[in-house]
C-alpha cells in the first residue's frame, strides 16, 4: 500500500471500519500488515484495545487432497449457522510478484458475493512452515473485526506445514486414499498435531484402509494420556458435501474440549507468545543487517577467522550491541 492512500484514510478511521466489518478496510490493514508498513505498530495498538474471540482453524495436507474444496463447504457451513467467516489462504508466491499464485478467490466464488465471508489470499513468499510470515498480524486483523471463525488454509508442502497448529485452535489434517499420506503423516509428525483427521474423497478405493493404517498409527503414539483429546478420524466426500455434519461435530466438540480442558487459553499463549519472539527476532534480525556493512560485525567476523575469538563469545558481543 502507498503511504499517499494511508493518508488520504485516517488509520483510526480505518480500523474503526473494519471493526464494523467493511472488507474493504479489512484488506487495507491486512495489507500493512504484508507490506510491513511503517504505520503497522499503530495499526496494532488500536486494534489491541478491542480484541475479538474468532476461533480459528487451520487446515493441512500434501498438495490434492482437497484442501479449497472442504474450505469451502464448512465456510457454508459456518455460515448455515449465521457465523461471519474469514479465510486466509496461504499461497505459494509468484517469482515475479511475490504475491499469491493460486488466487483462492477464483476457487471459491460460490461465497464472493457474502458479505459474511471475507476471503484473502496471502503469499508465502518464501517462508518455510506452509504459513506467510505475516499470518499471525493478518489473524489478529481479522479477530477485531469481528469475524466468528477464521480459516487458515495452508501451502500443501507436506512436512514443513506443522506450523500451522501453533496459530489454530483446532488443526485438520487432510489426507486422501491412494496418495500414501498414511506414512506421510507420520513422517511428517503430523499425527502430534491433528486435532481432527478428515479423509477426504472417501470415494475412492483404500478409504477405509487410510482410515484404519491412521487409527493404527494413533494407538502407537506416545506421550498421550487418557485424558488428553483423542483425535477423530472423519471420512468425508467434500466435491459432494457428504461427510460435512460429521465434520462439524468433531470440531464443536473438540471446541467444547479446548474450552473445559483450559487448553483453548494455553493454546493462545503460546500463539501470542511465538507472535512477540518472531517481531522480537526480526527486529534483531533488522538490526544485524544494519550492522553487516559496519566494523563491528566485520571486527568479530576477523576475529573469529583469526582464531582469536569463538562464535558464541562473538554472538554474545553482537547482541549486546543491538540491544544496548
Amino acid at each position: 500500500m502507498c503511504l499517499p492512500e494511508l493518508a488520504a484514510f485516517d488509520l483510526a478511521t480505518l480500523v474503526a471500519r473494519a471493526r464494523d466489518g467493511d472488507a474493504r478496510a479489512v484488506g487495507r490493514l491486512i495489507s500493512l500488515v504484508e507490506n510491513g508498513s511503517e504505520h503497522l505498530r499503530e495499526a496494532m495498538a488500536a486494534l489491541a484495545a478491542e480484541p475479538g474471540h474468532a476461533r480459528v482453524i487451520g487446515l493441512t495436507g500434501s498438495p490434492g487432497v482437497g484442501k479449497s474444496t472442504t474450505t469451502a463447504v464448512l465456510v457454508a457451513a459456518f455460515r448455515a449457522n449465521n457465523q461471519r467467516v474469514a479465510v486466509l489462504a496461504v499461497d505459494p508466491s509468484s517469482p515475479f510478484s511475490g504475491g499469491a499464485l493460486l488466487g483462492d478467490r477464483v476457487r471459491m466464488q460460490d461465497h464472493a458475493t457474502d458479505s459474511g465471508v471475507y476471503i484473502r489470499s496471502m503469499a508465502s513468499r518464501g517462508h518455510l512452515g506452509g504459513l506467510a510470515w505475516s499470518t499471525p498480524q493478518a489473524l489478529r486483523v481479522l479477530d477485531a473485526a469481528g469475524f466468528d471463525v477464521v480459516l487458515v488454509e495452508t501451502v500443501g508442502v507436506g512436512q514443513a506445514e506443522v506450523e500451522v497448529a501453533s496459530l489454530a485452535d483446532t488443526t485438520l489434517v487432510l489426507v486422501a486414499p491412494g496418495m500414501g499420506d498414511g506414512i506421510q503423516a507420520a513422517k511428517a509428525g503430523i499425527l502430534e498435531i491433528a486435532d481432527v483427521f478428515v479423509v477426504n474423497k472417501a470415494d475412492r478405493d483404500g478409504a477405509d484402509s487410510t482410515a484404519r493404517d491412521l487409527r493404527h498409527m494413533l494407538s502407537l503414539a506416545e506421550g498421550r494420556r487418557p485424558e488428553d483429546w483423542q483425535p477423530p478420524i472423519v471420512k468425508t466426500v467434500a466435491s459432494r458435501n457428504e461427510g460435512v455434519e460429521d465434520l462439524m461435530a468433531a470440531l464443536d466438540k473438540h471446541q467444547e474440549w479446548l474450552v473445559k480442558s483450559g487448553r483453548l487459553d494455553a493454546r493462545r499463549r503460546v500463539r501470542a507468545a511465538d507472535e512477540i519472539e518472531a517481531i522480537a527476532v526480526t527486529a534483531l534480525r533488522t538490526r544485524i543487517g544494519d550492522l553487516r556493512g559496519g566494523t563491528l560485525l566485520d571486527q568479530l567476523a576477523g576475529q573469529v577467522v583469526a582464531g582469536e575469538l569463538d562464535p558464541y563469545t562473538a554472538a554474545d558481543q553482537l547482541v549486546a550491541d543491538v540491544t544496548r
